[in-house]
């Protein structure tokens, strides 16, 4: 199985412990590919790059350079050739569509209520929350 999982969802399972960080885990383990893009990484690093979230990171002893040199190491990196134009509130939501399709994901998890979640699905890709990623996984018997 093969998932994206979009930014905000990235950023919860590196900060703090819950259904985000066991989805990380997941990937590390190897129970399902984690798919990204570059487009994806660059707003991964300047998002846990902001001032809000230092001090969680230097306590941890890690920082988003790092963070994000690891989640490249781990996922398979896909370079979209077209970035349909689908959430027109946030453009940066298409990059998170745009990998999933070039990388032939079969889930993307998200926390974003606002704009993706309520798609429902992208080209016939299920989009969910953290807590039905984790549940598909558990139903197969892999978390």
């Amino acid at each position: 199985m093969r998932f994206v999982i979009d930014t905000n969802l990235l950023v919860s399972g590196v900060i703090s412990a819950g259904l985000p960080r066991r989805l990380i885990d997941g990937a590390k383990a190897g129970e399902f590919e984690l798919c990204t893009s570059e487009v994806l990484l660059a707003e991964l690093l300047d998002v846990l790059s902001r001032g809000k979230f230092a001090a969680r990171l230097v306590q941890a002893q890690l920082t988003p350079e790092g963070i994000v040199a690891d989640l490249r190491r781990l996922a398979v990196v896909v370079s979209p050739i077209t970035v349909p134009r689908v959430v027109f509130a946030d453009a940066d939501d298409d990059h998170v569509l745009a990998a999933a399709l070039a990388g032939a994901a079969d889930l993307i998890a998200s926390g974003d209520r606002r704009d993706l979640l309520p798609l429902g699905n992208y080209e016939g890709i299920p989009i969910v929350t953290a807590r039905e990623a984790v549940e598909r996984l558990e139903a197969r018997g892999t978390v």
